[in-house]
């Protein structure tokens, strides 16, 4: 076989096997959903995230340190065979032992049932993180996911009034042509046009990028297709609720300020596993054995039982110096207390101004957006007049093109303003406790 031949047929190998790899990777997204809603892709982060799923992944490692804390206060068991043989001169000697060992640790200061404490706060802290990153990824995909919907919505207007400008060209063309327009009048509404077209494909590229950005945040390959799906997903809502309830509600139920409130007991009581190294251990111990020795007098059997024998007996550790090593930790301890304390204030002071500044947004969007549909009521029907009056030759084509350029300015101010105030309203309510879903 030639060497061209063998390289097709190594290239066909290698593209067979790399489509079947790619097959058998997206046979992984079949169950996706063809058109994704909000709360699709917040229930689908949550699951597949790699970030939330390292985390998980630690909470369960720190559910395993909590199971062995507590396993530390049983009694252990280990067992011993050995088995010895020895050359003389006179001749081969050969031994046999067998054993049992047990301990456990009757008293160490409270050290074990502070440690069992301070491992259930950590597998607290830790399920925590979870609910905290789950959080914070909720609020990037509904701001990313509205976005979407914001730059699609200002594309519908684009087309339409682009669609305006390109029937509006068709006639100035042919009014044109017979004459009743000068030149100059025809270009002005090319330009239009032009301009139109140029701001319609630069939404469309916003939204391919907006697009990417929530496959990204989704950590969706390239290669799986992705439509949001078309809900008006901006509704008038009930009354917010007041700044101080919201910021009381925000306290109690945020995972943030639960994790600092538990990082002050958890270091409370590592202050406590500090102190218990001063003080005394108290153990028992037992243990059961035997043994066979050739050079013995009596059988194997009778050896075993002859040797046959059982300890138990009880050890207590006085710690008297240990060179300041616990009046260090404990100080060391008392400083990390102190620690998780600045930390709780500064925690529930930053999510306070957080909720704060969230109630202004939500305020101020509000206002914008009812600013905004008044001005865009106002420039839609100033422009309609300006199209019927330039269609009785009334207007001229400047003030019907700032007429228009008003009225574009209007529209985009209003989807803006629409969107920011959802999103902002979203946020919000999202601190006191209500779930996004749509």
């Amino acid at each position: 076989m030639s060497r061209l031949k063998i390289k097709v047929l190594l290239f066909v190998s290698a593209a067979i096997f790399n489509a079947q790899n790619l097959v058998a990777q997206d046979s992984l997204y079949n169950d996706l959903p063809k058109i994704w809603n909000l709360n699709e892709c917040i229930l689908y982060a949550k699951k597949n995230n790699y970030t939330l799923n390292s985390l998980k992944l630690s909470s369960k490692s720190a559910e395993q340190d909590l199971i062995a804390a507590k396993a530390a206060k049983y009694p252990n068991l280990t067992g011993s065979v050995t088995q010895d043989a020895i050359h003389y001169k006179s001749g081969m000697q050969s031994s046999s032992g067998y054993g049992l060992n047990s301990g456990v640790t009757l008293f160490n200061g409270g050290f074990l049932n502070n440690d069992i404490k301070s491992k259930n706060f950590s597998q607290q802290i830790a399920n925590l993180s979870v609910v905290s990153a789950e959080n914070d990824m909720t609020i990037q995909l509904t701001q990313a996911y509205l976005n979407i919907l914001l730059t699609r919505e200002n594309i519908t207007y684009l087309k339409d009034l682009l669609n305006t400008s390109q029937a509006q060209v068709t006639q100035a063309q042919q009014e044109f042509k017979i004459g009743t327009i000068a030149k100059n009048a025809l270009l002005q509404l090319q330009a239009t046009m032009a301009n139109d077209n140029y701001t319609l494909i630069t939404a469309q590229n916003q939204f391919q990028q907006n697009i990417l950005t929530l496959k990204q945040l989704l950590q969706l390959p390239t290669r799986i297709p992705f439509e949001v799906a078309v809900t008006d997903t901006v509704k008038m809502t009930k009354p917010l609720m007041d700044l101080n309830s919201a910021q009381d509600q925000a306290l109690q139920t945020r995972p943030e300020v639960k994790t600092e409130v538990l990082n002050v007991q958890l270091q409370t009581n590592e202050m406590e596993k500090a102190k218990a190294s001063i003080r005394p251990i108290l153990s028992l111990g037992g243990s059961l054995s035997s043994g066979y020795n050739s050079n013995s007098f009596g059988s194997y059997p009778n050896q075993l039982n002859n040797s046959f024998n059982q300890g138990l007996g009880l050890t207590l550790a006085i710690p008297i110096f240990d060179r300041k090593v616990t009046r260090t930790n404990v100080a060391k301890a008392n400083i990390e207390i102190l620690q998780a304390k600045l930390s709780l204030l500064n925690t529930k002071t930053i999510l306070t101004q957080a909720v704060e500044t969230a109630y202004l947004n939500v305020q101020n969007a509000n206002s914008q957006y009812v600013a905004a549909k008044e001005q865009l009521n106002y420039t839609s029907e100033a422009l309609r007049i300006a199209e019927a009056q330039l269609k009785l030759g009334v207007n001229n084509m400047v003030e019907y093109l700032q007429q228009k350029n008003l009225y574009i300015q209007a529209l985009q101010a209003y989807i803006q303003a629409k969107y920011t105030a959802n999103l902002n309203t979203k946020i919000y309510d999202f601190y006191t406790g209500v779930p996004i879903t749509e």
